[in-house]
């Protein structure tokens, strides 16, 4: 444990150290590459930043109406018959867009059921095992201009549905 403690307390001076330490014994002027970088950054920054408010928007819109409460009550059959608790169907959804609104979410799961319930754990689960598909689709894809996704998307969602199966095993071994 403490060669990690020691590891984390180190990684990042050293990591500072060895890109100027690379720079100079270069001779390339590490200044004004980073200032270049970060100019590079910010036009990325506000490019993406439309789409990043959107999403935060809709996301926001969809929780404050109730339509996920909605959307979550007329899934809950087909749910059901999945095993899949109908509390983590918003969770679902709202993880497809958001990292942050699903969150938000799970730590109402939290609140009302408790970390170490099954419906924390499988809320846990699937955070750790799933991803924001449609954001890393519009944001990543948008921001380099790749307009044809091919699989991508068919890819993700499988990958998504497989998070959504083993944590709803694994928090049935669990618990």
């Amino acid at each position: 444990m403490k060669v990690l403690v020691f590891l984390s307390e180190v990684m990042v001076p050293l990591t500072i150290f060895y890109i100027v330490g690379f720079g100079l014994l270069s001779r390339r002027p590490v200044l004004d590459d980073f200032i270049e970088g970060a100019k590079k950054g910010m036009s990325t920054v506000a490019g993406i930043l439309p789409t990043l408010v959107g999403l935060m928007v809709s996301v926001g819109i969809l929780r404050a109406s109730g339509f996920l409460d909605f959307l979550g009550g007329i899934l809950a059959m087909p749910a059901a018959l999945i095993h899949l608790p109908p509390q983590i169907v918003p969770v679902i959804l709202v993880r497809l867009v958001s990292n942050s609104a699903a969150t938000g979410l799970v730590l109402d799961i939290f609140k009302e059921y408790g970390t170490d319930s099954y419906l924390g754990l499988v809320a846990s689960i699937l955070m750790s095992s799933t991803e924001t598909v449609m954001y890393c689709l519009s944001v990543y894809f948008g921001t380099v201009g790749i307009t044809k996704t091919r699989y991508t998307l068919a890819g993700g969602l499988i990958a998504t549905a497989v998070g959504i199966a083993a944590s709803v095993v694994m928090a049935g071994v669990m618990s």
